[in-house]
Parts: structure tokens; C-alpha cells; sequence
């Protein structure tokens, strides 16, 4: 397929109208922005639908963009169809004080654990996850470690700043 992105594109684009909210190349790599509300249709369809065949999800994981007004969460699933060696990238944003979006388990039982990790570590809520639970930290946790909301270095320090890893 010499024009992956494309092709992908319009096919989401027939189906699913304005919830593609953006695509583009990253790193040899199509990437598509969907809205939440139609991210488990749109993954349903790229792994049944007879040309795309997208059976793999090789992984997914969570962000945080604190400067991302209204937009401060997402989710990024990678996708793979082995037989046509075709891989794509799918992103979903989010605000913060509405984290939850549509567990992908039952497309996808690998998502299980990750789903679990991706609670644990951002507080991402997973609508229709069978046992969304804290994974590797301790349930007393108040809060979730990889939200950029934290500092990085002790503050009555004056020798360290979070400048130095990139914030």
C-alpha cells in the first residue's frame, strides 16, 4: 500500500464522518486523532473490517499534557495487522476532570492488564473494564505518579530544577 494514511483515512472518514478529528505521518507512522466517544467503534472497525484487518494491538498507553487545556488526557493504541505488516497509531484527548473513555478488552484481551497499568499510573477510567484495579501500586495511593503534577526534584533543593527534565 504506498499511501497508508490516506487510505485509512478516507475509509474512517466514510464510516465515521467528523470523529476523525485529524491525521498525519509521525515517524513513518499514520497517526489518527479520534473523539472519545467513537474511539471502541473505530477500533472495532479497523480490527473486523474485511481490508484493514487491524487484529493486533501491539500496545497502548497513557498521557498527560498539563498545558493541553480541556485536552489534558489521551490514550495512544498501536495497531498492527501482521498479514499486510501494516501499522497505525490511534489517539484519543481528553479533560482531566473526565477521565474515562471505552475499555478496548473485549476487542482486545491484552488491553486488560495494560488498561490496569494505565488507571493505575494516569487515572484513566475504563468504561466496561471487567476489574479496573490498581496493578503495581499500593490501593492506599491517593494519586497517580505518572501525572505531570508532581515535581521531580525535592523543592528546597536549589542545585536541581524540573527545567533540567524537560519541564
Amino acid at each position: 500500500m504506498e499511501n497508508l494514511l490516506q487510505y485509512i483515512q478516507e475509509k474512517l472518514q466514510a464510516k465515521f464522518g467528523d470523529a476523525v478529528v485529524s491525521s498525519e505521518m509521525s515517524y513513518d507512522f499514520p497517526v489518527f486523532a479520534v473523539k472519545r466517544e467513537k474511539l471502541f467503534d473505530i477500533m472495532k472497525f479497523l480490527k473486523e473490517d474485511a481490508e484493514t484487518q487491524f487484529g493486533f494491538l501491539t500496545t497502548l498507553c497513557g498521557v498527560h499534557y498539563p498545558d493541553n487545556k480541556g485536552q489534558e488526557l489521551g490514550m495512544v493504541y498501536h495497531l498492527h495487522n501482521m498479514q499486510k505488516n501494516w501499522r497505525i497509531r490511534v489517539k484519543t484527548f481528553f479533560p482531566i476532570n473526565d477521565p474515562e473513555v471505552s475499555s478496548v478488552t473485549s476487542l482486545f484481551p491484552s488491553a486488560n492488564w495494560q488498561e490496569r497499568q494505565e488507571y493505575d499510573f494516569f487515572g484513566i477510567l475504563f468504561k466496561g473494564h471487567p476489574n479496573l484495579k490498581r496493578i503495581l501500586n499500593m490501593d492506599e495511593m491517593n494519586y497517580h505518579p505518572m501525572r505531570k503534577e508532581y515535581a521531580l526534584e525535592d523543592g528546597l533543593r536549589d542545585d536541581k530544577d524540573d527545567q533540567m527534565f524537560g519541564r
